[in-house]
């Protein structure tokens, strides 16, 4: 018999396309007028603009945010639900920031300390838009442990990627390890991520 132990969950769900609508637009305007999001993404080298650094009440800022808030905790308490959470009261959003992310632009492996569950939607995604990936957390205990076959199990793999297409929403434990690949494409990715407390 063969258990398995230490189960890492990715929650996937799709938004409906019009409210990635009124985001799409919603993303667009603020990479336009949010100067100080411009200044950050620029001092950072983010390849684009990413409100991450400069906006923090996109859900009263925005409508089409706001709504999307609501949505994102009704996933986040389903997803807290499932990985069995003990929490005195409900997942609470915390932070919320929207990209716009050019070509072979990338973002490299981090977690999102002080929360409990973080996550993307990706609103719109160009033929060549970079994946995302999951990193097994054990990697780094793992010393002398041989390499997997390219054929084993996902679930056996020590990288995870999931390919971004529009409407797709993608939860997870903070602790995990995640980087933004870098594209071949030349559009814009748009996308919002955010973290819950």
């Amino acid at each position: 018999m063969i258990r398995s132990l230490f189960v890492t969950k990715l929650y996937e769900a799709i938004i409906a396309d019009d409210l990635l609508n009124d985001l799409a637009h919603s993303i667009r305007s603020l990479a336009e007028d949010d100067e100080a999001g411009q200044r950050w993404s620029s001092e950072h080298r983010y390849a684009g603009y990413t409100s991450y650094a400069s906006l923090n009440d996109l859900p009263r800022r925005d409508p089409a945010i706001g709504d999307l808030a609501k949505l994102l905790t009704k996933h986040a308490s389903q997803f807290a639900e499932d990985c069995a959470f003990d929490l005195a009261r409900k997942p609470k959003l915390d932070s919320l920031w929207v990209n716009l992310l050019r070509g072979s632009g990338h973002h490299s492996a981090h977690i999102h300390p002080h929360s409990i569950i973080s996550g993307t939607l990706y609103v719109e995604v160009p033929k060549g838009s970079g994946a995302i990936r999951f990193e097994d957390p054990r990697l780094p205990l793992m010393m002398a442990a041989p390499t997997r076959r390219p054929d084993a199990p996902e679930d056996l793999q020590s990288f995870v990627t999931v390919k971004p297409r529009p409407g797709l929403l993608l939860l997870w434990e903070s602790w995990l390890r995640h980087e933004v690949l870098p594209g071949s494409g030349r559009g814009e990715r748009l996308s919002i991520s955010f973290n819950f407390a």
